[in-house]
């Protein structure tokens, strides 16, 4: 069977120096053929470097794109790349500096082998980041849970069936949001435990900002459950607090006001059209191996 990592990166050649070598160690003894795609969105720092642990990798190309999208997009044009020029059984995406670990790929791959058509994806059973930030990731998780009615506990590292990468591709959310189009599509997923490592080099690149910005893109997939069950909370809570009426127990639906507002923004990145078009932006390919 044959299998592609995707990788996307940007400006951090080191972590991509030794998460290669590291790939490269944990899949010497695997029966299968394993290769690289990484989508270099458009570092402004060198990426390619010298690349000497390889012998286990089948091929290595970096896709130098001229614009930087940001890392769901990213990982969107990689998909669509390797399903339009590739062959591939499944596709294997993952950060880039060494917080998906690479020694759960061989965990992957022997899941795979027996899941048919169906994907695999890595439920966060851990993280590393410091207790405020592994609150506001539950709290990411159980807003997600109470507006859309989805519990979803994975990122980008997963395992996906050429079937489910053909689904990604035409689904426009995938533009938008990486793991709310997935659990859009496929309601038959298989999960597997997956520990959120540390960086190789430097602190997480996740801040609240960022956590909230993808909170809410995941949210914006489901937009339209979204606005059923505001639109029902509205109502029971206008008449919960309508004889105690006050600036402070208004807040709450101010609040609620303000992430409609966020998600209905969020959702017009969902763009078919440049989905379709991403592969234009890419500006050369440096093939490694």
């Amino acid at each position: 069977m044959k299998y592609i990592i995707l990788v996307p990166i940007y400006n951090d050649r080191e972590s991509l120096k030794l998460l290669i070598k590291n790939i490269n160690q944990e899949i010497k003894e695997l029966n299968s053929e394993l290769s690289l795609v990484i989508i270099n969105d458009a570092s402004t720092h060198q990426i390619i470097d010298e690349y000497t642990d390889i012998e286990n990798i089948n091929s290595i190309e970096i896709i130098n794109m001229r614009e930087n999208r940001g890392h769901a997009r990213c990982i969107a044009s990689g998909l669509k790349y390797i399903y339009e020029k590739k062959e591939f059984d499944y596709v294997i995406p993952m950060d880039g500096d060494g917080e998906d670990r690479p020694e759960e790929i061989k965990n992957f791959i022997e899941i795979s082998k027996q899941s048919g058509d169906r994907s695999i994806v890595g439920e966060r059973v851990k993280r590393s980041e410091d207790i405020i930030f592994r609150f506001c990731y539950e709290f990411h998780k159980f807003l997600t849970l109470a507006f859309t009615g989805q519990l979803i506990k994975f990122g980008n590292f997963t395992c996906l069936s050429k079937a489910t990468v053909k689904k990604m591709i035409n689904e426009k959310a995938t533009w938008n949001s990486f793991s709310g189009s997935l659990k859009k599509i496929e309601k038959d997923l298989i999960s597997t435990p997956s520990v959120r490592a540390k960086r190789y080099f430097g602190p997480s690149q996740m801040s609240f900002f960022k956590l909230l910005k993808h909170s809410l893109s995941i949210v914006s997939v489901f937009r339209k459950t979204v606005l059923i069950r505001s639109a029902l909370f509205i109502v029971f809570y206008i008449l919960l607090i309508k004889s105690f009426a006050s600036v402070i127990t208004s807040l709450p639906l101010v609040l609620l006001l303000i992430m409609i507002y966020s998600i209905s923004s969020l959702s017009l990145r969902e763009n078919m059209e440049e989905f379709n078009n991403s592969l234009t932006n890419i500006h050369d390919i440096d093939k490694v191996k």
